[in-house]
């Protein structure tokens, strides 16, 4: 299937490494012109080399913090400069931090808010104006399995992703008749760094070790494993594509069927 992707400018945050590398990487394959952005420079410069090298796209970096509004408004400038106004967004960003609600301050609510929410909320700001003019946009946003079912002791994460699902849903209806499509894809447990660490997290607190952890988890999963990134980017890829024409204000779980609900 073509995706009509070629010539594409796509901006995916958090893109580094784990999820949002590996869908970074499949839209170069498919023909974007990608920007990839994240904190770390370093690793950053080495994620831009390696897809430009595997994929012969054109892979340009900036490094960003999501949670900033002046780091934003700077990569969003460094993307129309090099690259054009940006047709296609994949929203990415870390999971706040575990903790049930006693465990929680002012200051870890604030920090997951400007991490997961604001950052949204400015991200769309930042390129459906764009998207809007020419009449063609896609975007998704990576959220998590807590999207249908809150996940235990990730609270923040809990009450976030559900708020990133009414504002994608809300700016899907209004952006609509302009031809701008907009989705939220939940991972459950995809074999990335986060879901690592949060395994080893579950483990000291179980008092087990990780290879436990991840065994019961894994009887949990229909499918009996935890997924690739790269599946999960192919699904990401398409909701942002030319072959998606008709998918708005959705959201999707790649999961291999551990959630129950309906």
């Amino acid at each position: 299937m073509d995706l009509e992707l070629t010539g594409k400018v796509a901006l995916v945050t958090a893109a580094s490494k784990g999820l949002g590398r590996a869908t970074a990487r499949q839209l170069a394959a498919e023909g974007a012109r990608v920007m990839i952005s994240a904190r770390s420079a370093e690793q950053l410069e080495k994620t831009a080399a390696e897809i430009a090298e595997e994929t012969g796209a054109q892979v340009e970096h900036c490094p960003a913090d999501v949670s900033s509004g002046d780091d934003l408004d700077r990569l969003l400038a460094e993307t129309r400069a090099r690259l054009g106004g940006v047709d296609v967004l994949v929203n990415n960003a870390g999971g706040p931090r575990p903790g049930g609600f006693d465990a929680l301050d002012d200051a870890a609510w604030q920090e997951a808010f400007e991490l997961n929410l604001l950052s949204t909320v400015r991200l769309f700001r930042g390129v459906l104006g764009h998207m809007r003019e020419q009449g063609w946009g896609r975007i998704v946003t990576i959220a998590s399995s807590s999207i249908k079912q809150p996940i235990e002791n990730l609270l923040l994460s809990n009450t976030y992703r559900v708020a990133i699902l009414g504002l994608a849903k809300s700016v899907a209806l209004e952006f609509a008749p302009h031809g701008v499509l907009v989705n939220t894809v939940g991972p459950g447990r995809i074999a990335t760094d986060r879901v690592a660490s949060l395994d080893a997290n579950r483990a000291t607190t179980a008092g087990i070790s990780v290879e436990e952890v991840r065994a019961q988890t894994e009887k949990a999963i229909p499918l009996g494993r935890y997924g690739t990134a790269e599946e999960f980017a192919k699904v990401a890829a398409f909701l942002v594509s030319g072959a998606n024409t008709y998918l708005t204000g959705q959201n999707f779980l790649v999961d291999g069927g551990m959630v129950k609900a309906i």
